[in-house]
């Protein structure tokens, strides 16, 4: 009958290996109908990717599976399994049959996602990315001083409101007083069912620390997302339209763990919590989009923090290079050419080393003859060959961390 959901029952003996990490092409994800299934990875990154023991109900491969890309786990039989093996393509009706199923595994995506951003954050800029309501002050500081008005009235007008018993509240109501000539060029308070509002260029749409009860989607314009970290701000992601944000702070109640800034003029669609339940039976195709989209993001951090645990300065640069490529789908078992858009300042910044060191290792990549820099920009003649050298460089880590392990264990 059209529009039935068929979906597939696979059995594995106990020790059997059920999906192996770095395996291309992920296409389908398991439910976990019998047994126990334990995962591992190749890189221990955080607490949060230890003693992975799954029970009946629990689901793995998720990430990869949505995303389409490489597996990111190692899934093995603990006991003989029973699983459900559901494609990508039959998520959408999944989520018509079993709303409760996306909505568990959307929560947890969110909950993941935060964690690694943390983690991330702390690992590369050694600074807490935990989001708290007393951090709006320091976004309204920064942004003042850098004579960027709008921004810090509406960042300090939320830290007034949500900090009222704050040690230095005085001080935010007086900065606050400076800043109200901006009053009228900023929009704070929207009506619950206001689900489209325009924004101008470089306006605020929320501030890092504010309580979260809505996400976004866009229509038209685009959305920087950034932080204000150590009084200095990252730029993390610049969406376009078709883009979605903000669910992190919906789906967990949490504060908001970074800002979001009209790029430019930009209309957006506005989900809140209560709409947002009635939205998954209504459009679950939106689910679907929210689920790749969450998807993809956690496969990129869980790369990027995979990357800060090589020890090799250069293998790292090989390393990120290869992780653009993949998140392009570029196939990189072939000889085929890419250039790629950012040039070698982006690429040092990418691994977090000085600009000294940055040139040096740039004249280190260059020595490989498939790389080049054409216009400001990173050429591979061939993209084989940024496989072959990551792989090359992880193997050697793994043997030189293996005698260090040595060494250590007959001191």
């Amino acid at each position: 009958m059209a529009g039935e959901l068929h979906l597939t029952f696979v059995y594995f003996l106990k020790g059997t290996y059920i999906v192996v990490e770095g395996k291309p092409n992920a296409e389908c994800f398991f439910i976990i109908r019998e047994g126990q299934v334990e995962l591992s990875k190749e890189v221990q990154i955080v607490a949060e990717e230890r003693g992975n023991n799954l029970k009946p109900g629990d689901f793995f491969g998720v990430v990869s599976a949505m995303s389409g890309h490489s597996y990111i786990e190692t899934a093995r039989a603990k006991t003989d399994v029973t699983l459900i093996s559901v494609q990508r393509k039959q998520y959408g009706q999944l989520i018509r049959n079993n709303a409760p199923v996306a909505m568990k595994i959307i929560r947890q995506f969110s909950r993941r996602m935060r964690y690694l951003d943390q983690a991330l954050t702390f690992l590369t800029l050694h600074s807490s990315a935990v989001a708290d309501s007393r951090h709006l002050y320091k976004v309204a500081e920064y942004y003042a001083k850098q004579n960027r008005y709008r921004q810090a009235f509406y960042a300090c007008s939320r830290y007034v409101k949500y900090c009222p018993d704050a040690e230095n509240i005085d001080t935010a109501k007086a900065l606050l007083s400076e800043l109200a000539p901006y009053a009228k060029a900023v929009r704070l308070d929207f009506s619950a069912k206001d689900t489209k509002r325009e924004y101008p260029k470089d306006a605020m749409i929320f501030a890092e620390g504010e309580p979260g009860e809505e996400l976004f989607i866009i229509k038209k314009g685009s959305v920087k997302i950034t932080k204000v970290v150590d009084n200095n701000e990252m730029l993390l992601a610049v969406l376009k339209a078709g883009d979605v944000f903000g669910e992190m702070a919906l789906l967990e109640t949490e504060p908001r763990a970074a800002s979001a800034v009209a790029y430019s003029e930009c209309l957006l669609t506005v989900l809140n919590r209560a709409n947002f339940e009635q939205t998954i039976t209504a459009q679950p195709q939106l689910i679907a989009y929210i689920t790749t989209l969450q998807a993809e993001r956690i496969w990129f951090i869980y790369k990027q923090l995979a990357n800060t645990r090589l020890n090799d300065p250069l293998a790292r640069m090989y390393d990120i290079l290869l992780i653009q490529l993949e998140r392009r789908r570029i196939n990189v078992n072939t000889n085929h050419s890419f250039t790629f858009d950012f040039g070698p300042a982006e690429l040092t910044d990418m691994i977090g080393v000085s600009q000294s060191e940055g040139s040096r290792l740039i004249r280190e990549l260059l020595k490989n003859k498939h790389i080049q820099i054409l216009h400001d920009r990173i050429c591979v003649r061939d993209v084989s060959e940024i496989a072959k050298q990551t792989a090359y460089l992880r193997k050697k880590q793994r043997i030189e961390n293996g005698h260090r392990e040595k060494n250590i264990f007959f001191q």
